[in-house]
Protein backbone atom coordinates (compact mmCIF):
# COMPACT_ATOMS: atom_id res chain seq x y z
CA UNK A 1 0.00 0.00 0.00
CA UNK A 2 1.58 3.08 -0.49
CA UNK A 3 1.68 5.27 2.26
CA UNK A 4 -0.08 8.84 1.91
CA UNK A 5 1.63 12.15 3.83
CA UNK A 6 -0.90 14.76 4.53
CA UNK A 7 -1.30 18.35 5.69
CA UNK A 8 -4.05 19.59 8.37
CA UNK A 9 -5.52 23.10 7.76
CA UNK A 10 -7.80 24.52 10.50
CA UNK A 11 -10.50 26.86 9.65
CA UNK A 12 -12.27 29.16 11.73
CA UNK A 13 -14.00 32.61 10.89
CA UNK A 14 -12.62 32.52 7.33
CA UNK A 15 -9.31 31.40 7.47
CA UNK A 16 -6.54 29.49 8.72
CA UNK A 17 -5.92 29.10 12.19
CA UNK A 18 -3.53 27.33 14.61
CA UNK A 19 -5.61 24.84 16.16
CA UNK A 20 -9.22 24.03 18.11
CA UNK A 21 -6.91 25.19 20.92
CA UNK A 22 -5.34 28.46 19.78
CA UNK A 23 -7.51 30.03 17.60
CA UNK A 24 -4.65 33.15 16.45
CA UNK A 25 -3.89 33.04 12.53
CA UNK A 26 -1.79 30.26 11.19
CA UNK A 27 0.88 31.63 8.72
CA UNK A 28 -1.01 35.01 7.98
CA UNK A 29 -4.46 33.06 7.90
CA UNK A 30 -5.05 32.68 4.12
CA UNK A 31 -6.59 28.88 4.27
CA UNK A 32 -6.52 28.96 0.52
CA UNK A 33 -2.88 29.60 -0.01
CA UNK A 34 -2.20 27.28 2.19
CA UNK A 35 -3.75 24.65 0.27
CA UNK A 36 -2.32 25.57 -2.67
CA UNK A 37 1.07 25.07 -1.70
CA UNK A 38 0.33 22.04 0.28
CA UNK A 39 -0.69 20.14 -2.99
CA UNK A 40 2.10 21.45 -5.13
CA UNK A 41 5.13 21.20 -2.24
CA UNK A 42 3.99 17.26 -2.64
CA UNK A 43 0.94 16.74 -0.29
CA UNK A 44 -0.96 13.75 -0.94
CA UNK A 45 -4.05 14.69 1.05
CA UNK A 46 -5.38 17.49 3.17
CA UNK A 47 -7.18 17.37 6.39
CA UNK A 48 -9.94 20.34 6.99
CA UNK A 49 -10.88 21.14 10.59
CA UNK A 50 -14.06 22.75 10.22
CA UNK A 51 -13.90 24.83 14.16
CA UNK A 52 -16.72 27.00 13.18
CA UNK A 53 -19.54 27.94 15.11
CA UNK A 54 -23.18 28.04 13.92
CA UNK A 55 -24.69 28.43 10.10
CA UNK A 56 -22.97 31.34 8.87
CA UNK A 57 -19.64 30.63 9.50
CA UNK A 58 -20.16 27.23 8.79
CA UNK A 59 -21.18 28.33 5.26
CA UNK A 60 -18.25 30.79 5.08
CA UNK A 61 -15.60 27.36 6.04
CA UNK A 62 -17.76 25.51 2.88
CA UNK A 63 -16.80 28.41 0.51
CA UNK A 64 -12.56 28.20 1.48
CA UNK A 65 -13.05 24.52 0.70
CA UNK A 66 -14.69 25.05 -2.33
CA UNK A 67 -11.72 27.52 -3.38
CA UNK A 68 -9.66 25.28 -2.26
CA UNK A 69 -11.11 22.39 -4.71
CA UNK A 70 -10.63 24.73 -7.46
CA UNK A 71 -6.94 24.90 -6.85
CA UNK A 72 -5.66 21.66 -5.95
CA UNK A 73 -5.19 18.07 -7.47
CA UNK A 74 -4.84 16.04 -4.32
CA UNK A 75 -8.09 14.39 -2.02
CA UNK A 76 -9.59 17.25 0.50
CA UNK A 77 -11.36 14.97 4.13
CA UNK A 78 -13.74 17.23 5.60
CA UNK A 79 -13.96 17.20 9.64
CA UNK A 80 -16.13 19.17 11.80
CA UNK A 81 -19.14 20.61 11.97
CA UNK A 82 -21.03 18.00 10.92
CA UNK A 83 -24.60 17.21 12.65
CA UNK A 84 -27.07 16.00 9.71
CA UNK A 85 -26.59 14.53 6.34
CA UNK A 86 -27.20 18.09 4.95
CA UNK A 87 -24.09 19.17 6.41
CA UNK A 88 -21.72 15.85 4.86
CA UNK A 89 -23.24 16.36 1.31
CA UNK A 90 -22.48 20.28 1.42
CA UNK A 91 -18.63 18.77 2.39
CA UNK A 92 -18.81 16.60 -0.95
CA UNK A 93 -20.47 19.34 -3.36
CA UNK A 94 -17.90 21.75 -2.17
CA UNK A 95 -14.80 19.11 -3.21
CA UNK A 96 -14.50 16.72 -0.39
CA UNK A 97 -13.16 13.01 -1.09
CA UNK A 98 -14.37 12.09 2.12
CA UNK A 99 -16.70 13.87 4.76
CA UNK A 100 -15.49 12.49 7.78
CA UNK A 101 -17.81 11.83 11.43
CA UNK A 102 -16.63 12.56 14.89
CA UNK A 103 -16.97 9.15 16.49
CA UNK A 104 -17.14 10.42 19.87
CA UNK A 105 -20.57 12.21 19.24
CA UNK A 106 -23.56 10.12 19.70
CA UNK A 107 -25.44 12.24 17.33
CA UNK A 108 -22.56 11.62 14.68
CA UNK A 109 -22.45 8.20 15.34
CA UNK A 110 -26.44 7.67 14.41
CA UNK A 111 -25.51 9.52 11.28
CA UNK A 112 -23.15 6.98 10.13
CA UNK A 113 -25.46 4.62 8.44
CA UNK A 114 -27.24 6.74 6.66
CA UNK A 115 -24.92 8.74 4.87
CA UNK A 116 -22.85 5.56 3.86
CA UNK A 117 -26.23 4.34 2.51
CA UNK A 118 -26.60 8.02 0.70
CA UNK A 119 -23.09 9.23 -0.53
CA UNK A 120 -21.47 5.32 -0.55
CA UNK A 121 -18.59 3.48 2.02
CA UNK A 122 -15.65 5.76 0.45
CA UNK A 123 -17.20 8.43 0.67
CA UNK A 124 -17.58 8.32 4.35
CA UNK A 125 -14.81 8.47 7.46
CA UNK A 126 -14.68 8.46 10.95
CA UNK A 127 -12.53 9.97 13.52
CA UNK A 128 -11.14 8.51 16.63
CA UNK A 129 -9.45 10.88 19.34
CA UNK A 130 -7.23 8.54 21.05
CA UNK A 131 -6.63 10.67 23.82
CA UNK A 132 -9.93 9.75 24.57
CA UNK A 133 -11.16 6.86 23.19
CA UNK A 134 -10.60 3.76 21.45
CA UNK A 135 -12.55 2.26 18.58
CA UNK A 136 -15.51 -0.28 20.47
CA UNK A 137 -15.67 -3.83 20.06
CA UNK A 138 -18.41 -6.28 18.86
CA UNK A 139 -21.55 -5.16 17.52
CA UNK A 140 -20.27 -1.71 17.19
CA UNK A 141 -17.26 -2.54 15.94
CA UNK A 142 -18.66 -4.41 12.80
CA UNK A 143 -21.03 -1.59 12.05
CA UNK A 144 -18.04 0.39 12.01
CA UNK A 145 -16.64 -1.74 9.19
CA UNK A 146 -19.86 -1.77 7.49
CA UNK A 147 -20.46 1.73 6.87
CA UNK A 148 -17.08 3.75 7.45
CA UNK A 149 -14.30 3.80 4.22
CA UNK A 150 -11.67 4.73 6.69
CA UNK A 151 -10.59 6.00 10.13
CA UNK A 152 -8.55 9.70 11.38
CA UNK A 153 -6.92 8.55 14.48
CA UNK A 154 -5.74 11.61 16.48
CA UNK A 155 -2.87 11.05 19.02
CA UNK A 156 -1.14 13.77 21.32
CA UNK A 157 2.76 12.23 20.07
CA UNK A 158 4.09 9.04 18.98
CA UNK A 159 1.87 6.13 19.72
CA UNK A 160 2.66 2.39 19.93
CA UNK A 161 1.39 1.56 16.41
CA UNK A 162 1.11 -1.86 16.81
CA UNK A 163 -0.53 -1.95 20.03
CA UNK A 164 -2.88 0.22 18.89
CA UNK A 165 -3.90 -1.44 15.79
CA UNK A 166 -4.43 -4.99 17.78
CA UNK A 167 -6.42 -2.79 20.36
CA UNK A 168 -9.31 -1.70 17.95
CA UNK A 169 -11.17 -1.79 14.86
CA UNK A 170 -8.33 -0.36 13.36
CA UNK A 171 -6.55 -3.39 12.93
CA UNK A 172 -9.37 -4.00 9.80
CA UNK A 173 -10.55 -0.38 9.12
CA UNK A 174 -7.70 1.64 6.78
CA UNK A 175 -6.86 4.53 9.19
CA UNK A 176 -4.58 7.46 8.72
CA UNK A 177 -2.49 8.69 11.61
CA UNK A 178 -3.09 12.25 12.81
CA UNK A 179 -0.83 13.16 15.46
CA UNK A 180 -1.69 16.29 16.71
CA UNK A 181 1.17 17.91 19.07
CA UNK A 182 4.66 16.46 19.48
CA UNK A 183 7.08 16.56 16.48
CA UNK A 184 7.61 13.12 15.45
CA UNK A 185 11.43 11.58 14.94
CA UNK A 186 12.47 9.88 11.34
CA UNK A 187 12.24 6.52 13.63
CA UNK A 188 8.60 6.81 15.00
CA UNK A 189 7.41 8.24 11.33
CA UNK A 190 8.59 5.53 9.89
CA UNK A 191 7.10 3.16 12.43
CA UNK A 192 3.50 4.76 12.40
CA UNK A 193 3.63 4.06 9.19
CA UNK A 194 4.94 0.37 8.68
CA UNK A 195 1.59 -0.27 10.28
CA UNK A 196 -0.33 -2.88 8.18
CA UNK A 197 -3.55 -0.68 7.84
CA UNK A 198 -1.99 2.50 8.07
CA UNK A 199 -3.19 4.49 4.82
CA UNK A 200 -0.47 7.31 5.97
CA UNK A 201 0.10 9.87 8.32
CA UNK A 202 -0.43 13.64 9.29
CA UNK A 203 1.61 15.84 11.86
CA UNK A 204 2.99 18.89 12.64
CA UNK A 205 5.92 18.53 10.42
CA UNK A 206 3.54 18.79 7.23
CA UNK A 207 1.46 21.41 8.71
CA UNK A 208 4.66 23.31 8.45
CA UNK A 209 4.68 25.49 5.15
CA UNK A 210 8.82 25.32 4.93
CA UNK A 211 8.77 21.58 5.25
CA UNK A 212 9.75 19.88 1.72
CA UNK A 213 7.24 17.18 1.88
CA UNK A 214 8.79 15.76 -1.64
CA UNK A 215 12.81 15.58 -0.09
CA UNK A 216 10.85 13.55 3.24
CA UNK A 217 9.48 11.00 0.55
CA UNK A 218 12.80 10.58 -0.85
CA UNK A 219 14.37 9.54 3.00
CA UNK A 220 10.77 7.50 3.69
CA UNK A 221 11.62 5.97 0.53
CA UNK A 222 15.33 5.21 1.39
CA UNK A 223 14.10 3.52 4.55
CA UNK A 224 11.74 1.14 2.62
CA UNK A 225 8.14 3.34 3.17
CA UNK A 226 6.08 3.16 -0.22
CA UNK A 227 5.37 6.91 -1.08
CA UNK A 228 3.92 8.73 -4.07
CA UNK A 229 7.10 10.02 -5.37
CA UNK A 230 8.10 10.99 -8.83
CA UNK A 231 9.54 8.44 -10.83
CA UNK A 232 10.89 9.12 -14.58
CA UNK A 233 10.99 6.08 -17.19
CA UNK A 234 14.26 7.79 -18.54
CA UNK A 235 17.32 8.29 -17.32
CA UNK A 236 19.64 10.84 -18.22
CA UNK A 237 21.70 8.31 -20.58
CA UNK A 238 18.66 8.18 -22.64
CA UNK A 239 18.39 11.50 -23.74
CA UNK A 240 20.18 12.85 -26.99
CA UNK A 241 21.84 15.98 -25.31
CA UNK A 242 23.27 18.99 -27.16
CA UNK A 243 27.33 19.65 -26.92
CA UNK A 244 27.43 21.10 -23.64
CA UNK A 245 25.27 17.95 -22.32
CA UNK A 246 21.84 19.47 -22.06
CA UNK A 247 18.61 19.71 -23.24
CA UNK A 248 16.20 22.05 -24.01
CA UNK A 249 12.83 22.15 -21.74
CA UNK A 250 9.47 23.53 -22.89
CA UNK A 251 7.60 24.40 -20.01
CA UNK A 252 4.04 24.66 -20.44
CA UNK A 253 0.93 25.27 -17.42
CA UNK A 254 -0.51 21.91 -17.31
CA UNK A 255 -4.13 23.64 -17.17
CA UNK A 256 -4.33 25.93 -20.01
CA UNK A 257 -1.42 24.11 -21.52
CA UNK A 258 -0.18 27.47 -22.61
CA UNK A 259 3.26 27.92 -23.08
CA UNK A 260 5.31 29.72 -20.34
CA UNK A 261 8.74 29.28 -20.95
CA UNK A 262 12.23 27.52 -22.43
CA UNK A 263 15.20 26.76 -20.15
CA UNK A 264 17.76 23.83 -20.15
CA UNK A 265 18.32 20.55 -18.20
CA UNK A 266 21.58 19.08 -17.10
CA UNK A 267 21.93 15.89 -15.76
CA UNK A 268 22.18 17.58 -11.88
CA UNK A 269 19.12 19.73 -13.13
CA UNK A 270 16.66 16.62 -14.25
CA UNK A 271 17.84 14.37 -11.54
CA UNK A 272 17.38 17.03 -9.21
CA UNK A 273 13.71 18.38 -10.64
CA UNK A 274 12.77 14.31 -10.42
CA UNK A 275 13.73 13.83 -7.01
CA UNK A 276 11.83 17.21 -5.49
CA UNK A 277 9.09 17.77 -7.71
CA UNK A 278 10.27 21.37 -8.26
CA UNK A 279 11.79 22.57 -11.36
CA UNK A 280 15.50 23.19 -11.58
CA UNK A 281 17.42 24.13 -14.13
CA UNK A 282 21.24 24.97 -15.78
CA UNK A 283 21.91 28.81 -16.27
CA UNK A 284 23.80 28.92 -19.10
CA UNK A 285 24.52 32.18 -17.92
CA UNK A 286 25.84 32.02 -14.68
CA UNK A 287 27.22 28.06 -15.00
CA UNK A 288 25.26 27.08 -12.15
CA UNK A 289 22.25 25.40 -11.05
CA UNK A 290 19.13 27.11 -10.09
CA UNK A 291 15.39 26.35 -8.68
CA UNK A 292 12.65 28.45 -10.54
CA UNK A 293 11.38 30.79 -8.31
CA UNK A 294 14.26 29.81 -5.48
CA UNK A 295 14.57 34.00 -5.16
CA UNK A 296 11.30 35.40 -6.65
CA UNK A 297 9.29 32.51 -4.79
CA UNK A 298 7.57 32.11 -8.43
CA UNK A 299 8.08 28.18 -8.30
CA UNK A 300 7.39 25.67 -10.99
CA UNK A 301 5.73 22.27 -9.04
CA UNK A 302 5.89 19.19 -11.69
CA UNK A 303 2.89 17.73 -12.48
CA UNK A 304 4.29 15.47 -15.87
CA UNK A 305 7.32 15.13 -17.68
CA UNK A 306 7.36 14.57 -21.65
CA UNK A 307 9.97 13.73 -23.98
CA UNK A 308 9.79 13.79 -27.89
CA UNK A 309 9.95 11.67 -30.55
CA UNK A 310 14.03 12.17 -30.75
CA UNK A 311 14.61 12.40 -27.08
CA UNK A 312 15.78 15.83 -27.67
CA UNK A 313 13.31 17.94 -26.19
CA UNK A 314 11.94 17.67 -22.68
CA UNK A 315 8.08 19.01 -22.15
CA UNK A 316 7.11 20.06 -18.87
CA UNK A 317 3.43 20.28 -17.77
CA UNK A 318 4.21 22.76 -14.57
CA UNK A 319 1.77 24.67 -11.88
CA UNK A 320 3.04 27.93 -12.27
CA UNK A 321 3.40 29.92 -9.06
CA UNK A 322 2.88 34.09 -9.86
CA UNK A 323 4.90 35.03 -13.22
CA UNK A 324 6.98 32.78 -15.43
CA UNK A 325 8.95 35.30 -17.15
CA UNK A 326 11.97 37.69 -15.30
CA UNK A 327 9.83 40.98 -16.73
CA UNK A 328 6.49 39.94 -14.26
CA UNK A 329 4.52 38.50 -17.19
CA UNK A 330 2.67 34.86 -17.12
CA UNK A 331 4.34 33.62 -19.73
CA UNK A 332 7.73 35.06 -21.77
CA UNK A 333 5.91 34.60 -25.18
CA UNK A 334 4.15 37.58 -24.53
CA UNK A 335 4.94 39.19 -27.42
CA UNK A 336 3.00 38.64 -30.79
CA UNK A 337 5.29 39.56 -33.87
CA UNK A 338 2.38 38.72 -36.43
CA UNK A 339 -0.97 36.92 -36.35
CA UNK A 340 -3.31 35.67 -39.30
CA UNK A 341 -6.67 36.58 -38.32
CA UNK A 342 -8.59 32.73 -37.34
CA UNK A 343 -11.47 31.84 -35.41
CA UNK A 344 -10.97 29.71 -32.17
CA UNK A 345 -11.99 26.66 -31.97
CA UNK A 346 -10.80 24.82 -28.58
CA UNK A 347 -13.79 23.95 -26.93
CA UNK A 348 -12.43 24.74 -23.34
CA UNK A 349 -11.04 28.49 -24.56
CA UNK A 350 -14.18 28.93 -26.45
CA UNK A 351 -16.72 27.89 -23.46
CA UNK A 352 -14.14 29.80 -21.13
CA UNK A 353 -13.95 33.28 -23.58
CA UNK A 354 -18.02 33.35 -23.59
CA UNK A 355 -18.35 32.46 -20.24
CA UNK A 356 -15.73 35.72 -19.27
CA UNK A 357 -18.31 37.54 -21.86
CA UNK A 358 -21.09 36.75 -19.54
CA UNK A 359 -19.17 37.83 -16.10
CA UNK A 360 -18.10 40.53 -17.15
CA UNK A 361 -21.61 42.03 -18.18
CA UNK A 362 -22.75 40.99 -14.92
CA UNK A 363 -19.83 43.33 -13.55
CA UNK A 364 -20.39 45.86 -16.20
CA UNK A 365 -24.02 46.08 -17.33
CA UNK A 366 -24.47 47.04 -20.66
CA UNK A 367 -27.40 48.91 -21.90
CA UNK A 368 -30.08 46.21 -24.32
CA UNK A 369 -27.40 43.58 -23.52
CA UNK A 370 -30.10 40.17 -23.31
CA UNK A 371 -26.97 38.49 -20.64
CA UNK A 372 -28.10 41.76 -18.59
CA UNK A 373 -31.87 41.48 -18.79
CA UNK A 374 -31.41 37.95 -17.73
CA UNK A 375 -29.70 38.53 -14.56
CA UNK A 376 -31.88 41.39 -13.67
CA UNK A 377 -35.22 39.20 -13.83
CA UNK A 378 -32.97 37.01 -11.52
CA UNK A 379 -32.83 33.10 -11.31
CA UNK A 380 -36.49 32.31 -11.96
CA UNK A 381 -36.17 33.66 -15.24
CA UNK A 382 -32.78 31.91 -15.80
CA UNK A 383 -34.16 29.02 -15.07
CA UNK A 384 -36.89 29.05 -17.16
CA UNK A 385 -35.03 29.69 -20.38
CA UNK A 386 -32.57 26.71 -19.43
CA UNK A 387 -35.82 24.71 -19.19
CA UNK A 388 -37.13 26.14 -22.15
CA UNK A 389 -34.63 25.74 -24.39
CA UNK A 390 -33.75 22.31 -23.07
CA UNK A 391 -36.99 21.03 -24.51
CA UNK A 392 -36.17 22.60 -27.75
CA UNK A 393 -33.12 20.32 -27.93
CA UNK A 394 -35.16 17.47 -27.53
CA UNK A 395 -37.89 18.37 -30.18
CA UNK A 396 -34.85 19.39 -32.90
CA UNK A 397 -33.36 16.12 -31.88
CA UNK A 398 -36.16 14.57 -33.66
CA UNK A 399 -35.52 16.52 -37.00
CA UNK A 400 -33.13 13.92 -39.01
CA UNK A 401 -31.13 17.54 -39.69
CA UNK A 402 -28.29 17.82 -37.32
CA UNK A 403 -28.01 21.36 -37.95
CA UNK A 404 -31.18 22.68 -35.94
CA UNK A 405 -29.71 20.32 -33.13
CA UNK A 406 -26.38 21.93 -33.17
CA UNK A 407 -28.06 25.34 -33.05
CA UNK A 408 -30.21 24.39 -30.01
CA UNK A 409 -27.65 22.83 -27.98
CA UNK A 410 -25.79 26.25 -28.33
CA UNK A 411 -28.47 27.89 -26.98
CA UNK A 412 -28.49 25.92 -24.07
CA UNK A 413 -25.24 26.07 -23.61
CA UNK A 414 -25.48 29.90 -23.47
CA UNK A 415 -28.17 29.75 -20.47
CA UNK A 416 -26.79 27.15 -18.84
CA UNK A 417 -23.17 29.99 -18.43
CA UNK A 418 -25.98 32.40 -17.15
CA UNK A 419 -26.83 30.04 -14.74
CA UNK A 420 -23.55 29.29 -13.94
CA UNK A 421 -22.45 32.59 -13.18
CA UNK A 422 -25.49 33.08 -11.44
CA UNK A 423 -24.68 30.80 -8.79
CA UNK A 424 -21.01 31.14 -9.10
CA UNK A 425 -19.83 28.14 -10.96
CA UNK A 426 -17.11 27.83 -13.48
CA UNK A 427 -16.33 25.34 -16.05
CA UNK A 428 -13.10 24.33 -13.94
CA UNK A 429 -15.58 23.39 -11.31
CA UNK A 430 -17.56 21.29 -14.16
CA UNK A 431 -14.13 19.89 -15.40
CA UNK A 432 -13.20 18.63 -12.20
CA UNK A 433 -16.32 17.19 -11.19
CA UNK A 434 -16.61 15.44 -14.19
CA UNK A 435 -13.07 14.76 -13.88
CA UNK A 436 -13.53 13.16 -10.39
CA UNK A 437 -16.57 10.61 -11.55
Amino acid sequence: MQKKLVSAIYLKKGQAVNGPEDLTPFQGGNAVALAEHYSNNGADALLIFDLSEGDAEHEQSLGLIKEMSRLVDIPMYGLGNIRRMEDVKKLIYAGCRKAVLNYGKASNRELLEEVSRRFGKEKIGICIDFRKEILPEGAEKDRILEYAGEAVLLAEGGPDAEALQKQSAAGELPFLWMISKEALSGAERKKLLEAERATGLADLELRDPKTHIMELKAELKAEGICVNTYESSLNWKDFKQNSDGLIPVVVQDYKTEEVLMVAYMNQDAYETTVRTGRMTYWSRSRQELWIKGQTSGHFQYVKELRIDCDSDTILAKVAQVGAACHTGNRSCFYRTMMKKDYVERNPMKVFEEVYGVIEDRKLHPKEGSYTNYLFDKGIDKILKKVGEEAVEIIIAAKNPNPEEVKYEISDFLYHVMVLMSERGVTWEDIAKELADR
